[in-house]
C-alpha cells in the first residue's frame, strides 16, 4: 500500500521545519502528493557527518511505524539491518536472566534500529521524491506568523522563506512553536522528569553478541533501570536511566573508582561487559526526559505542529517514532479526505491525533513504572502469563495493552479504554475463581471433619 496521491503537481509551496525522522518521511508523503516541498535542517547533512555521540537512543520499530513506512515501499529498505527482539531479558542485580515473551505464541517482535540508520534511508527516499528539496546547516532564526514566513540563517546570512503551508517537525525545542507561543496562539506543558538518560556500549566479544540479540535487556534496579538493544556490528547500545540528583543519581558518581564500585555492585553481570564504561560514562552527556503538551497543533489552517514539535513523549513505550510517524499517515488520510483543503485538513488531523498523544504519553509514562519496578516481580509474571492464556484462549478478542500498543494500530486512546475494560473484567473473573475454589474447598473441608453432619 502507497500513500495517497493527488493528480499531478499543486499550487500549495510547503515548507518543512525539521530533516529528523518525521520531517524527512513527512516530505515524503507531500512529495507523493505532488507538493512542492523545502525542507530545512539545523543540522549538517547527517549522510556525510558523524552522529552525535550519546544521544541517539536506539528505536524500538514497531508496528505503527512500520505502517507507515509500507505506504511509501521502504519497509524492506528499513529493516535491512533490523534486529527482531521477541521479548524482553530481565537481568536481575544477583546475575539471574529471565526471559519474557512479548506476545503469547512468541512470534511477534518489535525491531532494534538506529536512528541515524532510519534518518538516512528516510532522507535518502526524500531526496528522490519529486518536488521536495532539502537544505542542511540552515538553522531557523525566527518565524512570522501573519506572512508565514520563516527566517532562516545559512553561513552567516539571514534569508526570508515564505510558504503556503509550515509544518513544523523540528523537535522538543521547536522554534516555530515557541513563537507561536510568544504570540498567545499556542499553550505549551512542558512535563520535566526527574530522570535523564546516558548512553553507554556493550561491545562485540569475540565477533560476536555478548548479549542474546533476540531480546531488548533490562536492569530493573526500582529506583533506576538501564536497558540494552542490539545493533547490527553486534554491539549492544545501553541506556541508563538514572535520577538527575540525589542518591543514585548521575551527579553521585564521579570518579573512576566510584564508577567502577556502583556498576561492580548494581549490574554486576553488565559491568565485565563494558570495557568503555569510565569514559562513555564520564563523556557522555545527560539528555533530559520530558513530555511536551501542546494546544492547538495548528493555527488558521496554514501552520502546524507535527512529531515531538507537538507531543515530545517519555521513551519508555518504544513509542516516540512509531506516534510520529503515525501523525504523518493521519495528516495524509486528512488530506485526502477533504481534498487537499489545508484549512479543513489541519484541524482535522488535530482532532483525530492530539487525543492518542496524550494517551500515549500517559502509557509511556506509567511503562517507566512498570520497566523500572515490576517486570521482575512475581506478580507481575505471574499477570503476563495469565494474559499470554487469555490471548491464546480468546484470539483476537483479549490483546494485552502492550500487544495493543506496539503490534497494531489501534488508536492509543482506544487502548487505554479497551486495557481498562478487560482488567476490569479479570479482576472479577479472578475474584470469582477465587470465591469458586473458596467455596469448593470449605466444602470438602466440612465433609472431612463431619461437619455437613452436625
Amino acid at each position: 500500500m502507497t500513500a495517497a496521491t493527488g493528480s499531478g503537481a499543486r499550487d500549495e509551496h510547503v515548507i518543512v521545519v525539521g530533516a529528523g525522522l518525521v520531517g524527512s518521511l513527512l516530505a515524503c508523503y507531500l512529495g507523493r502528493r505532488g507538493y512542492a516541498v523545502d525542507v530545512y535542517e539545523r543540522r549538517p547533512d547527517p549522510r556525510s557527518t558523524e552522529a552525535e555521540r550519546g544521544r541517539s537512543i536506539n528505536l524500538a520499530l514497531s508496528e505503527r511505524g512500520l505502517d507507515a513506512l509500507r505506504r511509501i515501499d521502504q519497509v524492506e529498505t528499513v529493516m535491512a539491518p533490523a534486529l527482531p527482539m521477541h521479548g524482553r531479558a530481565i537481568h536481575g542485580q544477583d546475575g539471574s536472566v529471565t526471559f519474557q515473551s512479548y506476545s503469547a505464541h512468541g512470534d511477534r517482535a518489535i525491531n532494534s534500529i538506529g536512528r541515524g540508520a532510519l534518518n538516512e534511508t528516510l532522507l535518502d527516499a526524500a531526496e528522490a521524491t519529486p518536488g521536495v528539496r532539502l537544505h542542511f546547516s540552515t538553522r531557523i532564526a525566527a518565524y512570522d506568523l501573519p506572512t508565514n514566513t520563516l527566517t532562516v540563517e545559512q553561513e552567516g546570512e539571514q534569508v526570508p522563506v515564505s510558504g503556503d503551508i509550515v509544518l513544523a517537525s523540528d523537535g522538543f525545542g521547536s522554534v516555530v512553536r515557541q513563537s507561536l507561543e510568544s504570540l498567545g496562539r499556542v499553550s505549551v506543558v512542558t512535563d520535566m522528569l526527574d530522570f535523564g538518560y546516558k548512553e553507554l556500549t556493550i561491545p562485540a566479544v569475540d565477533g560476536d553478541f555478548a548479549l542474546d540479540p533476540d531480546a531488548l535487556h533490562i536492569w530493573p534496579r526500582g529506583a533506576s533501570m538501564m536497558i540494552a538493544l542490539p545493533n547490527p556490528d553486534k554491539s549492544f547500545t545501553c541506556t541508563l536511566f538514572w535520577p538527575k540528583t540525589g542518591e543514585g543519581s548521575f551527579d553521585a558518581f564521579i570518579t573512576q573508582q566510584d564508577i567502577i564500585e556502583h556498576f561492580t555492585s548494581v549490574y554486576p553481570d553488565a559491568f565485565p561487559l563494558m570495557p568503555s564504561l569510565v569514559a562513555d560514562f564520564q563523556y557522555n552527556p545527560v539528555g533530559l526526559l520530558a513530555t511536551v503538551h501542546s494546544d492547538p497543533w495548528q493555527v488558521d489552517g496554514k501552520v502546524g505542529l507535527i512529531g515531538d514539535a507537538a507531543h515530545a513523549i517519555l521513551p519508555f513505550f518504544g513509542q516516540g517514532a512509531n506516534c510520529g510517524f503515525e501523525d504523518v499517515v493521519e495528516l495524509d488520510r486528512c488530506l485526502a479526505e477533504v481534498g487537499d483543503d489545508w484549512a479543513l485538513a489541519l484541524p482535522m488531523y488535530q482532532e483525530r491525533r492530539r487525543v492518542n498523544a496524550e494517551a500515549i504519553a500517559q502509557l509511556a509514562k506509567e511503562n517507566f513504572v512498570e520497566m523500572r519496578d515490576k517486570v521482575g516481580s512475581k506478580t507481575f509474571l505471574a499477570t503476563r502469563k495469565l494474559e499470554h492464556a487469555l490471548e491464546k484462549l480468546l484470539p483476537g478478542t483479549y490483546l494485552s495493552r502492550y500487544e495493543m500498543v506496539s503490534f497494531t494500530t489501534i488508536p492509543y486512546s482506544e487502548v487505554i479504554e479497551r486495557s481498562r475494560n478487560q482488567q476490569r473484567l479479570l479482576a472479577v473473573a479472578t475474584g470469582g475463581a477465587v470465591l469458586a475454589m473458596a467455596t469448593f474447598a470449605t466444602t470438602v473441608l466440612r465433609r472431612l471433619t463431619g461437619a455437613d453432619d452436625e
